[in-house]
């Protein structure tokens, strides 16, 4: 069951570089994301902080997948951790966001993003 859960881990940080990915084009996606300050496309220094978060989701997910111990991966055990840390980070911001639509959708996601981050970490705790 662990597997699975870092798999959904790892399919919600892809689902959130395609989202950055769609910021970055253009999408009139602005009020989803960002404390929803501009409600159409992302201005250029909006899209270069969707940019940053591409690599910050890829380290994420691989990091689970890692703690998880899928083969091939071994990253050091911190790196979890560390990947749970950005995740509840991101799920306090997403709650006290100004934007209500960030808040109810992003809000949730992240919550269940740290809980699954949350619960690799902790089955997997004597593996590593």
């Amino acid at each position: 069951m662990t597997a699975q859960i870092a798999h959904l881990y790892a399919l919600g940080c892809l689902a959130i570089v395609f989202f950055q990915i769609a910021l970055i084009a253009g999408m009139p996606l602005g009020a989803w994301t960002q404390g929803g300050r501009h409600p159409g496309a992302l201005p250029p220094s909006g899209r270069l902080m969707a940019a940053a978060a591409i690599p910050v989701a890829l380290f994420q997910g691989v990091a689970i997948l890692s703690a998880a111990g899928f083969p091939g991966i071994g990253w050091p055990r911190w790196t979890g951790w560390a990947a749970l840390g950005l995740s509840l980070v991101s799920a306090v911001l997403n709650q006290v966001t100004p934007s209500r639509r960030e808040r109810a959708v992003w809000g949730p996601v992240t919550i269940l993003m740290a809980g699954l981050a949350g619960y690799v970490l902790i089955v997997t705790q004597g593996s590593g």
